[in-house]
């Protein structure tokens, strides 16, 4: 036996073991033409796949029978390749035959030559049945058997070999011979035949699909590298990908079957909970009852159960659906994380392999080939472990969103109270989204300390105990880590509040910019936004120091653990020699280690994160019992029958029954308890029929207005149209820019309050059931129209005759008309009957119609006032809806366009260098080149390290030791601590120079925005402008400087690693240009399509939210039209939706993954390849640092291309920035040189000279030719129709829009020659609707705090709110919450007037409030005017006429021109257009 080979400690215990079964080393070894012996060819070699094969077996028939897909129809392939397997079969025995032939001649064979035959005959037969077996499962392609026919073809390659090499003359040989080699063609054929994939099986549910994902039909090699997601690929390099593109989900991915398997497994689980907490009721029942007396003892068995009785548990059914799923994943996890350890073994041996110069050459090729394979096994491997991984998260986030959002439509009331709206969504976003996170990483739980032990292990057996000195380091750093991780999640929470308040101040802004531009108050505001986003960047620039720190401790870990191990180790004993062997395969031994130490803390504080009690507590909520209300039929005639706190009622088919009462005494709860929302606690409700119910705040889709009247039901025009007639809702079709097609945003934002009322019961009336329940309907709506309704739909002759109707109500003047009334007080129903029988009581009723008759009948006296309200409100509806719509362009005619210039911006291709070059200017120059210089030097330093320790290693051993050991650690420590230190500069400086880019780019947006025209905001949705400011501010802020970071860093190890390996082989270079090819190509198609993906996923995202969101609020309007099935499939539908662009973003990682980490492999291969070629001219010390060099590079080159992709979807937002900074500005707010007089206007005249004006380009002109002067002190009434250019006589005194033609003078200064805010500071103007900000009382009154106390309460008393503000606690610093939400609309009326006051200038303009604002506000407004701005000039837009018939003048304007201008009594008199306006409203 010679087991003494003179090779490397470890290698020699490789060998020994596998030199004694070679039985003979000389033959197989130290030869430079080895062969294996014939004893181990024919046992060990033959077996193995038999082996592999009868092990598998069990599992694999057990997944076969629960799989079963259809039977694939027999097709030539499967023909031959059975009879090859049979034929491989005969071959097998043929050769046990002959052994037994042999036996008969009396030349006894060895026992080998009957049981290896007999074993490989067996197993063939098997394979044979088991294609078969497989073809009637409906198995396309096996990856069992493509395995078991590579192991065979492996194995046979060796003897193959041998038998060529030794081809000798003997008969009885011949045969074995010629049946070996037929054998080893017939698996080769076989091999190559079962690469091939079957057809579809028969009767598989796959044909319906329009778009099949390949994945369901594709061959295992394709699924084992991706290979079927290529053609995606290709696609979306061509042309950017759309939704057509995208593959459907697989059926087990689907919402349908998850959400299916997680409700049944949560029921279990809630059902045993339920048995067992019985049980124990029981249990303590039974003890109260035996121990009466005994005080003590009861309360001891009531603690004593409180421990049973458990929750059920959400994780539980969680495990139960995707658990064992998830295992296989781990399962591939295991088999990765022990083959990342063979590599440092392998380059172990290959370092002794070159110092050892007689070793034949083959050892070394073999090696390298051993290296590579083991890296592609590697390889392959873990990206499948990460498949299933991703895949259970993807499911798992479908699971749980599918679960709350079905729970959140049956969940009671009193539950819904206890979470808000946003807290239920964020459920659904931010925690299942953690729980999607979390899968990739769960695995590390157990592999990480599995890694980390196994490293320390073979680090130990290298360099004994002085390994823990670096551990020690390691375990330091944890700390250190996870002290950094927190503090930066705190500065993170901080920042977002400051975001947050900063997001929403610029949304008030952009709301009330028109305002801003009238009152001049621009830079006041501008400077609130910069003083939050200052605080914002001093957390993030706290945070970023914080981060540089963290990458220092990253780069510098592996480092300072590789010093410490060494020089501890070298200075231990004299007689420790670092040798190459030791010193590289410690390093990559090390680089193993940092990944899972790293990991460790992270997934540790990411699982703390998730928030599974909070959705087990959401999903353990009571639910509605379905069974409340019974819709059985009753005694005919009779519908409805109720009790609430005690309550009896009995609501006749057909009848009409009004229910009134004071606030808060129950109505709602009422109609509530009727539709089953409410908990019964005993009694019965009982309901006959279908319901239809209308609750008090209107609940609108976020769809078109048609959809939402429909609301599911099948369209029938003839009845639609009627409906629109009874709801009132053909004028506002009318005016609406898309008729019943309008897209109407979330909460119906873009309608009015009445109208969303209207559409709600235009919704109730087309679903034509037998019940109505309307909850106050009538409230939202202005009086005429709510006349109309009544009589054309509720009423006794309205649609709904002979429907039964119950109306809870406010207005009195109805109650006459209706069959009963139900009075209620304090939840219980105090009288009902007729409207004479309840007069006639003379009880509650009689008194509340006293308290409510009062202000009617006042109306009912003066006819002139309601008509005038009636022409108000006519008018109020159209110039409201006027403005509208010049202001927002049809939404849906706007929306494909929105799309394209949302498109045009992400979509070009490659990112244009241009950007880069931006967000480079924006960071300086300077800084970036210092940047990247750092970088060169850090990577110098890196390298620099490396080689010294190569040449350190490569020190003559004299006497058993090293000399200048101290000097060779010092410089080592300098080299690497140079790095470190490099790399926290860098990190610094990348950091700030990021926050100057951001500053910069925020501020300049910022400017832009303050100065654009109002033509813009008119254009653009404000949603498409507050995105500029959060989204992409973000991305600038947080995503782009640590993506450089990556990217630069990445990229220089890449670099280096090439440095290194040309360095020490340059044979290297030649195969540097085809691998950098490969990778280049890969690159760009993955960047191309990912991108897209990415874009695709996140647009498809928010829908499943808003669709959310909208089903929560509307719950009890979905539930009482029994609508809850088909709003789960729409959910379940967004859901996949989403889900289909998610999953190919995934699979497409994993293609890169496996593509690139091939590159990678190829070069450790060439890298060890080219070391065995030259070995004569290298030394060990360089062949380990270049392969261990080597072995690193995969991760960079993986995480290059990510990161790549990364800054190319992100500095689309620098883009998207500039753009917005760059749109034309309004004329400078003040002109040096050009300011007027301090006291201008003195006397108040205005001329308009020859004066003609539009909104915008391309648009007809508004005003056309106006030529009027008004003296000071004038009071001027402004009248006209709708559209006739009123308001825009006022924006054109403000320049917010410029003339076209013309001028306008003010005391004979020409206004278009001063800066904007001279002009707009100098004029006062009382805006139509009154806008309010977020603040003190006082802030928006006086931004810019020019004016005393005094002066502020003064202006309150004229304006008559004294009285409100001081009764206020805080007094002027009372909070405003956003638009002025806890202020009357008459306050804050009332608010703007009380501005107007404070300025107080001699120009006033007041543009009427319309139908919002209530009488006695707009005559109060009137007196202070009429006294306070005595002397000023006045210009009023009015609409109500009464307002203007004392002043001086009146003009009237006809579509843009002055059709009279006059004293309203000579106007009267001429009998012209004032004429007839003042007669419609009485007037005249």
């Amino acid at each position: 036996m010679g087991t003494n080979v003179p090779i490397g400690s470890t290698s020699a215990s490789l060998l020994i073991n596998v030199s004694s079964l070679f039985q003979d080393s000389n033959l197989s070894i130290h030869t430079d033409n080895p062969d294996l012996t014939p004893c181990f060819q024919n046992t060990i070699l033959a077996w193995i796949p038999s082996i592999y094969l009868w092990s598998v077996l069990p599992f694999y028939l057990l997944y076969l029978k629960h799989n079963k897909r259809g039977y694939i129809v027999l097709s030539m392939l499967s023909r031959f390749k059975t009879l090859f397997g049979v034929l491989l079969w005969c071959v097998s025995w043929a050769d046990l035959f002959y052994s037994f032939h042999e036996l008969l001649q009396n030349r006894t064979p060895p026992p080998v030559y009957f049981v290896t035959p007999l074993i490989v005959g067996i197993t063939v037969l098997l394979a044979t049945l088991l294609i078969q077996y497989e073809r009637l499962r409906g198995v396309q392609s096996s990856g069992v058997l493509i395995i078991f026919w590579f192991l065979s073809v492996l194995c046979a390659v060796g003897p193959f070999r041998s038998k060529i090499m030794t081809t000798t003359g003997h008969v009885n040989e011949r045969f074995r011979f010629t049946t070996f080699y037929i054998y080893f063609a017939l698996i080769i054929i076989e091999l190559i035949l079962s690469c091939f994939k079957e057809k579809p099986p028969f009767f598989s549910p796959v044909n319906t699909d329009p778009n099949p994902c390949p994945e369901l039909t594709s061959g295992f090699l394709s699924r084992l590298t991706f290979w079927w997601f290529t053609s995606m690929a290709i696609l979306g390099y061509k042309r950017p990908l759309e939704d057509k593109d995208l593959w459907s989900l697989n059926e087990d991915d689907t919402s349908k079957i998850i959400v299916q398997q997680l409700s049944k497994e949560w029921d279990k689980e809630k059902a045993e909970c339920k048995q067992k907490e019985d049980v124990t009721y029981m249990k303590k029942s039974n003890h109260v009852l035996n121990h009466v007396g005994d005080g003590p003892e009861e309360a001891e068995v009531l603690i004593r159960d409180k421990k049973h009785n458990r929750k059920p548990s959400f994780l539980k059914a969680l495990l139960r659906t995707f658990g064992p799923y998830f295992l296989i994943g781990s399962f591939f996890k295991l088999i990765q994380d022990l083959l990342s350890f063979v590599n440092p073994q392998l380059l172990s041996v290959l370092i002794s392999f070159i110092k050892n110069k007689d070793a034949p050459a083959w050892w070394g090729f073999l090696i390298a080939a051993l290296m590579f394979i083991c890296a592609v096994l590697q390889t392959l491997i873990l990206h499948q472990h990460f498949q299933y991984c991703f895949v259970t998260g993807m499911r798992l986030r479908t699971g749980i969103t599918g679960v709350i959002y079905r729970k959140s439509l049956v969940i009671t009331n009193s539950a819904k109270r206890s979470s808000t709206v946003g807290e239920i969504v964020n459920l659904m976003s931010v925690d299942a989204q953690r729980f999607m996170d979390l899968m990739t990483f769960l695995n590390m739980l157990w592999s990480a300390p599995l890694q980390i032990f196994l490293a320390l292990y073979f680090l130990w057996q290298t360099l004994g105990p002085s390994v823990l000195a670096g551990v020690a380091v390691m375990v330091l750093l944890i700390p250190f880590n996870s002290a950094i991780a927190m503090k930066t999640r705190a500065f993170q929470v901080e920042q977002m509040r400051y975001k947050d308040s900063r997001i929403k101040l610029m949304n008030e802004i952009l709301g009330g910019i028109k305002v801003l531009k009238l009152y001049a108050w621009e830079p006041s505001f501008s400077e609130k936004v910069l003083e939050i986003r200052k605080n914002e960047l001093r957390v993030l620039k706290k945070s970023a120091y914080l981060n540089s720190l963290s990458t220092f401790a990253w780069i510098s870990a592996p480092f300072l653990v590789a010093l410490t191990t060494f020089a501890v180790y070298v200075s231990v004993d004299e007689k420790n020699i670092l040798d190459a062997e030791k010193a590289f395969v410690s390093l990559s031994l090390f680089n193993i280690l940092k990944f899972p130490l790293n990991m460790l803390p992270q997934v540790i504080s990411n699982i703390t994160s998730v928030s599974l009690k909070r959705i087990q507590q959401f999903l353990s909520h009571d639910e509605l019992d379905p069974n409340c209300v019974e819709t059985k039929v009753i005694a005919p005639g009779k519908a409805i029958t109720c009790f609430l706190h005690s309550i009896n009622l009995l609501v006749p088919s057909g009848a009409l029954v009004a229910v009134v009462g004071h606030v808060g005494c129950g109505k709602s709860s009422l109609v509530s308890a009727l539709l089953g929302e409410m908990e019964k606690l005993e009694g019965e409700v009982a309901v006959k029929g279908s319901v239809a119910y209308v609750p008090q705040q209107a609940w609108i889709q976020n769809a078109t207005l048609k959809d939402n009247i429909l609301f599911g039901q099948a369209p029938n025009e003839q009845k639609y149209q009627n409906v629109l007639e009874a709801c009132a809702l053909k004028t506002d079709l009318e005016v609406l820019p898309g008729g019943d097609q309008t897209e109407i945003g979330e909460k119906g934002i873009n309608l009015s309050g009445g109208q969303r009322q209207r559409v709600s019961l235009a919704r109730a009336v087309y679903s034509n059931s037998d019940i109505y329940l309307l909850d106050d309907p009538l409230s939202a709506v202005d009086s005429h129209v709510a006349k109309h309704i009544f009589d054309k739909v509720i009423g006794p002759d309205g649609v709904l005759k002979g429907k039964t109707r119950i109306l809870v109500t406010h207005g009195i003047s109805f109650l006459p008309q209706v069959d009963h009334i139900v009075v209620l007080v304090d939840g219980k129903i105090s009288e009902m009957g007729s409207h004479q029988d309840l007069l006639k009581q003379n009880k509650a009723f009689a008194e509340f119609l006293r308290n409510y008759a009062l202000d009617e009948d006042i109306e009912e006296d003066e006819p002139t006032s309601t008509v005038l309200l009636f022409l108000k409100t006519c008018l109020f509806l159209s110039t409201r809806l006027h403005i509208f719509s010049s202001a927002e362009p049809p939404l849906p005619r706007k929306n494909p366009n929105e799309k394209l210039i949302q498109a045009e911006t992400t979509e070009t291709g490659t990112v244009k260098l241009t950007v880069f070059w931006q967000y480079v200017k924006a960071v300086s120059p300077v800084i970036s080149l210092v940047i990247c210089f750092l970088y060169c030097c850090q990577n110098a330093a890196a390298i620099g390290a490396n080689v010294w320790l190569s040449d350190w290693t490569n020190e003559p051993v004299i006497n058993g030791t090293q000399h200048n050991t101290a000097m060779r650690i010092g410089v080592y420590a300098a080299l690497g601590l140079l790095q470190g230190l490099i790399v926290l500069i860098c990190s610094f400086t990348l950091a700030m120079g990021g926050i100057n880019a951001a500053r910069t780019l925020h501020a300049a947006l910022l400017e832009n925005k303050f100065h654009t025209p109002q033509s813009f905001y008119d254009t653009t949705p404000t949603g498409r402008i507050i995105n500029r400011f959060s989204k992409d501010i973000y991305v600038i802020d947080e995503v782009i400087p640590p993506t450089i970071l990556m990217f630069l860093g990445t990229f220089f190890t890449s670099l280096s690693t090439m440095i290194v390996i040309i360095a020490s082989t340059p044979l290297f270079a030649v195969v540097i240009v085809p691998l950098a090819i490969l990778y280049f190509f890969v690159q760009r198609f993955y960047v191309a399509t990912s991108r897209q993906l990415k874009r695709l996923e996140s647009v498809s995202r928010s829908p499943i939210y808003s669709h959310f969101s909208e089903t929560v609020s509307g719950a009890s309007v979905i539930r009482a039209y029994r609508r809850v099935k088909s709003f789960v499939d729409i959910s379940d539908l967004k859901m996949d939706e989403n889900q289909k662009s998610y999953y190919p973003g995934i699979v497409s990682n994993r293609w890169l993954g496996i593509r690139v980490e091939f590159v990678g492999n190829c070069i450790v291969l060439f890298a060890a390849l080219f070391a065995v070629i030259g070995k004569n001219s290298l030394n060990a010390g360089l062949v380990g640092l270049s392969v261990s060099y080597a072995l690193q590079v995969t991760l960079s080159l993986n995480w290059m291309v990510r990161m790549t992709s990364e800054l190319e979807t992100n500095i689309v937002a620098v883009e998207r920035i500039k753009e917005y900074s760059e749109t034309e500005t309004e004329a400078p707010w003040i002109i040096e040189g050009k300011s007027p007089p301090e006291d201008w206007p003195s006397k108040g005249e205005l001329e308009f000279v020859n004066y003609s004006v539009r909104y915008r380009k391309g648009l007809d002109l508004v005003l056309k030719g106006l030529n009027l002067q008004v003296h000071g002190g004038e009071k001027i009434g402004i009248v006209g129709r709708t559209g006739a250019g009123k308001s825009s006589m006022t924006l054109c005194l403000f320049r917010i829009l410029e003339a076209v033609k013309g001028e306008i003078k003010i005391d004979g200064v020409k206004i278009s020659e001063i800066g904007l805010h001279d002009l707009r500071s100098r004029l006062t103007i009382i805006p139509q609707d009154p806008v309010l900000f977020s603040g003190t009382l006082r802030m928006n009154l006086d931004p810019f705090n020019k004016y005393s106390d005094e002066e502020i309460w003064k202006a309150l008393e004229l304006s008559h709110l004294k009285r409100f503000v001081s009764s206020q606690p805080s007094m002027l610093d009372y909070e405003c919450s956003e638009g002025g939400e806890n202020l009357s609309v008459g306050q804050r009326q009332l608010v703007c007037l009380a501005r107007a006051l404070l300025r107080k200038t001699r120009i006033l303009i007041l543009d009427e409030a319309t139908a919002a604002i209530d009488l006695e506000t707009d005559d109060l407004i009137q007196m202070t005017i009429r006294t306070q701005f005595e002397d000023c000039t006045v210009l009023t837009i009015a609409h109500r006429l009464n307002t203007i018939m004392d002043y001086t003048r009146v003009l009237v304007l006809d579509n843009g021109t002055i059709a009279e201008f006059d004293t309203p009594a000579s106007l009267i008199a001429s009998k012209g257009i004032f004429y007839s306006m003042a007669k419609d409203a009485g007037l005249a």
